[in-house]
């Protein structure tokens, strides 16, 4: 998981998680990861709309965040 979150920082790539919380909900999340330590991450969270922090090891799944929703004005 470590890799794919590094590659999205490097490519400043928008990323959907499946995260498992600490009290063990799984939720789906869109985020635009900021900066990584060891073992944590904060991103922007699209679904909160607000800046976040991640537990690498509660991370599930992630896939890149190939195409933009185009919004029609």
């Amino acid at each position: 998981m470590k890799e794919q979150l590094l590659k999205a920082i490097q490519r400043n790539q928008l990323v959907d998680l499946m995260y498992i919380s600490k009290s063990g909900e799984v939720s789906k999340r869109r985020v635009k990861i900021i900066k990584m330590t060891a073992d944590l991450f904060q991103a922007y969270c699209f679904v909160r709309h607000a800046k976040r922090t991640f537990i690498i090891d509660n991370v599930l799944a992630v896939v890149p965040v190939t195409n933009r929703e185009r919004v029609v004005i």
